[in-house]
C-alpha cells in the first residue's frame, strides 16, 4: 500500500508527487495518456519561473525525471473507480489493476473543447493554440483568428490585440455572448475584426503548419478562406470529473469544489490543478495546487499515525 496515489501526471500531479516524496511518503502517479498534460502542446513556455523559454515537452520531461529521481513510482493506466475504505482508498484502473493508498490526490486536469475538424489534432502547437498568455508572443505582428465569443474568447482576443497585427474573432452564434464590457474594449481596437454567425468548417495547412481557416456564413451559406498565422480556440474546457463525483463535490460546470487547502468532502481525497474550480488556470497555479494538496495530505497522514 502507498501513502499517496496521484491520479494525473500533469504539472499539478507531478508537483504533488515531488512534495510528497520530499516529505518521505511513498507515491504512485497514474497517468492515462502522457506525462505533462496540456503543457506538452506548447512549443515554447516562457512564463514558468526559472526558464527563459522551454518547450512544453522538455518541461514535462524535466518534471518526470525529477519525481523519478526522488523515488516516485509511475503507472500508465486509466483510473475507472476509487473506493473509499475509510482507512485506505482502493484505486482501480481500466486494465484491472488495483492499487491502495492512505490518500489520493486527483489531478485529472481538463481537456480543451475542440472544433472537431479534420487535421485539428495534428495542428495543435503548429498554429492552433488555446492560451494567449502562453503562446501569444509567437504571433507578434501577425494575424490570428479566435474561435468563440464568450468571456474566455474575448479575453484572449484582448490580450492578442496588444501583440498581433490583426485579430479576427469568429463566433458561430448571431451575437457575442461575453460580457458587454469586454465587447466594448474590443470594439475600440482598430486591429480587431468581429464576425458573428460564421462557422469554421475547415483548416488549411502547409508542411504541417496552419495557414488559414475555411469558414461558412450561416445566413448565406457562403464559404471563404481566411488566411491567418494562428488560431486560438476558446470554445470551452471539459473537466473529466464526473467519475469521482461520489467522493468530491462538483460545481455546475463539473469542476471539483475545494478551497485553497485542496481538501474535498471525503477524508483522504484531495484535488489539484485545472480540474479544481478556480479563476486562474496556468501551469504555475497547477504546480501550486499540487504542492498544497501534497502537503495537506502528508500532514493528515502524519496526524492519523
Amino acid at each position: 500500500m502507498y501513502d499517496i496515489i496521484v491520479v494525473g501526471g500533469g504539472p499539478a500531479g507531478m508537483t504533488a508527487a515531488l512534495y510528497a516524496r520530499r516529505n518521505g511518503k511513498t507515491v504512485l502517479v497514474i497517468e492515462k495518456n502522457g506525462f505533462g498534460g496540456q503543457i506538452t502542446h506548447s512549443p515554447k513556455v516562457e512564463n514558468y519561473p526559472g526558464y527563459v523559454n522551454v518547450s512544453g515537452n522538455e518541461l514535462a520531461e524535466h518534471l518526470l525525471d525529477q519525481i523519478l529521481s526522488q523515488g516516485a513510482e509511475i503507472e500508465l493506466g486509466n483510473v475507472i473507480s476509487i473506493e473509499n475504505l475509510c482507512d485506505r482508498k482502493s484505486v482501480k484502473t481500466e486494465d484491472g489493476n488495483i492499487f491502495e493508498a492512505r490518500a489520493v490526490i486527483l489531478a485529472t486536469g481538463v481537456k480543451h473543447r475542440l472544433l472537431g475538424l479534420e487535421g485539428e489534432q495534428d495542428l495543435i502547437g503548429e498554429g492552433i493554440s488555446f492560451c494567449a498568455v502562453c503562446d501569444g508572443d509567437f504571433y507578434a505582428g501577425k494575424t490570428v483568428c479566435v474561435a468563440g465569443g464568450g468571456n474566455s474568447a474575448l479575453q484572449e482576443a484582448i490580450l492578442l490585440s496588444d501583440i498581433c497585427n490583426e485579430v479576427i474573432i469568429l463566433q458561430d452564434l448571431p451575437v457575442l455572448t461575453g460580457e458587454k464590457s469586454l465587447q466594448a474594449v474590443l470594439e475600440k481596437r482598430k486591429n480587431v475584426v468581429i464576425r458573428t454567425g460564421i462557422r469554421i468548417t475547415g483548416l488549411q495547412s502547409e508542411q504541417g503548419i496552419l495557414r488559414g481557416v475555411v469558414v461558412r456564413t450561416d445566413e448565406t451559406g457562403k464559404q471563404e478562406f481566411i488566411s491567418c498565422d494562428g488560431l486560438f480556440e476558446a470554445i470551452g474546457l471539459i473537466p473529466e470529473n464526473e467519475l469521482f463525483s461520489n467522493l468530491a463535490e462538483l460545481d455546475i460546470a463539473g469542476y471539483f469544489l475545494a478551497d485553497e487547502s485542496c481538501m474535498t468532502r471525503t477524508h483522504g481525497i484531495y484535488v489539484a490543478g485545472d480540474c479544481r474550480s478556480k479563476k486562474v488556470r496556468q501551469i504555475t497555479t497547477a504546480a501550486s495546487d499540487g504542492a498544497i494538496a501534497a502537503l495537506t495530505a502528508c500532514r493528515e497522514i502524519e496526524y492519523s499515525e
